[in-house]
């Protein structure tokens, strides 16, 4: 029994290890990573797994549980109150209006209105792993977009622990009893029907009192040990209880780790308990996708091929018409609008553990969990396709015609200075200018940044800075300079290829995300490059030699050292930055000149002599002992 286990978890765990990291590298994510695996070792591929599959499906369903604790966690009232608008108008009425319209159409369809309801409900949810990595991977996470995303799966993910209170009341199949006695004992059996609400309100209020007077001196006394493995089993085992108190009053286990969660929300110990849980969060839930994959039924699917494909465009249709109409009605542009609806339209990850407790509690027949899993499948798989076709061929259409009418209208002076992008970064740039006398034509695309510019008293327009006839119409032909200092590095090289290509006359000032973007830059011919975090982090070097007794001139001489023997390297080996081999060598020898060089500088005479004069400390020390 012992190798039987340890031979299955050497398959699920070499499948993820193996097929995870090549979804990644596609683009598709990591839950898709997990699902190809699972189908990769399941029995319609390698055929490795076979029943046993749904024993570690429910092991792994605890991942689920610790999910909905650490989006607990996560549910400040301070945050919640930020996104209150976004978060219950938009995303309440896109779960409302898409459970009702897609289990009305499952009603249509045949379903008794139980099922047809519960069916609703599940695909009204979206894939908040997909999505959010999608956005984030393209720079889209603060656009008015991204955050009303964010917001939408935000609600979603609140929205799972109501669904799953619902949903034992609309069971209508026959649920197989399990021999297992001691899994079902409930503190409500026997008594009468009257007293069991009472106790289960008694269960959840001790929950919520003990999570916010108990539960910090508990993990006071287990932090002072300082041994963090003895902490992270404190967190396990509570959450665990949590689980099982729900189960024997006859509520969800994840509404119970949820409430903790809520309740532990502003401790003292939140981040710890984050860091602590989540990878085994993340273990578990992976191994449950897995097991989603090896039970996905492809005979059904090439048995109904046709049956399966218009499920899957029905649905997103269905949901990419919901989310469009109230991006609507709540303000946003057509692009924003197009990003918005097609990156929501598919059904997310949680759809796969809705259904397994849809099956279990005999509230969908076994025929249909087997034809939407698929069908869920499916829809996450091509939502990378959906996001690229929205990028090329919907946006260039339709998003694009709104808003050039708007920046032409709004363009009203020409400086000598452009600067694309008034973000973290562009804003202190254009700050500065500003505080100078330098005047500078401000272009941005995040029409929410802009708005709140705007009601600042600085002068900004909304617009993409990358479209020729925009820059045209903010002066770039005229002016001597461009500050490029957009969030998104495919826009910046974009809107470099832009410049280039119609105003020669600009000057470039490119700002680059890390290293890899100022190679990108310095093969597209940039000479200004600005890594953000490098003038700040040689700063942040600076103090902490002085500090640590360094003299001033000397740590400022080596970070100047440093910097200048840094540029001329990344020039260098951006040329061979494409044959790893060479790059490695070539980098780790520079290292080591780079060493030898500011050693050696630090060992030279006469620089001693010449910082012993220039420092303001020595000289601070000489008229302290020359005072009588």
């Amino acid at each position: 029994m012992n190798q039987s286990v340890l031979i299955q978890a050497i398959i699920y765990l070499a499948s993820g290890v193996l097929f995870v990291p090549i979804a990644k590298r596609l683009g598709l994510g990591s839950v898709l990573g997990y699902l190809l695996a699972g189908v990769a070792i399941g029995p319609a591929v390698l055929g490795l797994v076979g029943d046993e599959g749904q024993d570690i499906m429910h092991f792994a369903e605890f991942g689920v549980i610790i999910m909905l604790f650490l989006v607990g966690l996560e549910l400040e009232p301070e945050r919640l109150w930020k996104l209150r608008v976004p978060v219950l108008g938009l995303g309440g009425l896109q779960v409302l209006l898409t459970a009702l319209l897609t289990g009305g159409l499952a009603l249509v369809a045949g379903l008794p209105w139980q099922p047809a309801l519960a069916l609703g409900m599940i695909l009204s949810m979206s894939s908040t792993a997909i999505v959010l990595q999608t956005l984030n991977e393209k720079g889209l996470m603060q656009t008015a977009a991204g955050q009303n995303t964010f917001a939408v799966l935000l609600f979603q993910d609140i929205a799972v622990i109501p669904i799953l209170a619902i949903m034992p009341l609309l069971a209508t199949y026959p649920v197989a009893e399990s021999t297992d006695h001691h899994a079902h004992f409930s503190l409500t059996d026997g008594l009468p029907g009257w007293l069991r609400p009472f106790v289960v309100v008694g269960a959840v209020l001790g929950l919520v009192l003990i999570g916010r007077y108990v539960m910090g001196t508990v993990f006071r006394i287990i932090a002072r040990t300082g041994l963090r493995e003895v902490f992270i089993a404190t967190a396990l085992l509570m959450v665990a209880s949590i689980a099982v108190l729900m189960e024997m009053v006859g509520l969800s286990p994840a509404l119970g780790a949820f409430v903790a969660g809520v309740v532990l929300a502003n401790s003292e110990y939140k981040h710890e308990l984050e860091s602590d849980i989540d990878p085994f969060k993340g273990l578990l839930l992976g191994l449950f996708f897995i097991s989603v994959g090896a039970a996905i039924n492809f005979d059904l699917i090439r048995e109904n091929p046709l049956l399966v494909i218009g499920l899957v465009v029905g649905i997103m249709a269905v949901k990419g018409l919901v989310l469009g109409l109230l991006g609507k009605v709540f303000g946003l542009q057509t692009d924003q609008n197009l990003l918005f609806a097609l990156g929501l339209c598919q059904v997310g990850e949680f759809a796969f553990v809705l259904f397994s407790f849809a099956s279990q509690n005999g509230i969908l027949a076994q025929e249909v969990v087997d034809l939407m899993t698929a069908v869920v499948a499916i829809s996450m798989g091509v939502t990378p396709l959906v996001f690229l076709a929205n990028e090329k061929l919907l946006l260039p259409r339709l998003g694009t015609k709104e808003k050039a009418s708007k920046e032409q209208d709004h363009i009203e002076e020409h400086n000598a200075v452009i600067v694309a992008g008034f973000g973290r970064y562009g804003n202190i740039v254009g700050r500065f200018l500003r505080a100078n006398n330098i005047g500078a034509t401000v272009l941005d695309f995040d029409s929410d940044r802009v708005d709140t510019l705007r009601k600042l008293g600085m002068k900004v327009y909304y617009g993409d800075a990358s479209r020729y006839d925009l820059l045209k119409s903010a002066g770039a032909d005229k002016a001597r300079l461009m500050i490029i200092a957009l969030d998104s590095p495919e826009k910046v090289l974009e809107l470099v290829e832009t410049a280039k290509k119609h105003f020669p006359n600009l000057k470039l000032l490119v700002r680059a995300a890390d290293r890899e973007d100022a190679y990108e830059l310095l093969d597209a011919g940039i000479t200004h490059v600005y890594r953000e975090t490098l003038d700040s982090s040689l700063r942040m070097g600076v103090d902490a030699m002085t500090l640590l007794g360094f003299r001033a001139y000397q740590s400022q001489r080596a970070a100047r050292l440093f910097r200048k023997h840094d540029e001329q390297n990344m020039a260098e080996l951006a040329a061979v930055r494409h044959d790893r081999k060479q790059y490695f060598s070539s980098a780790r020898q520079r290292i080591r000149d780079l060493e030898e060089l500011l050693s050696s500088d630090t060992n030279d005479r006469w620089l001693k002599d010449v910082e012993d004069g220039w420092d303001p400390e020595s000289l601070r020390n000489e008229v302290r002992q020359m005072k009588p």
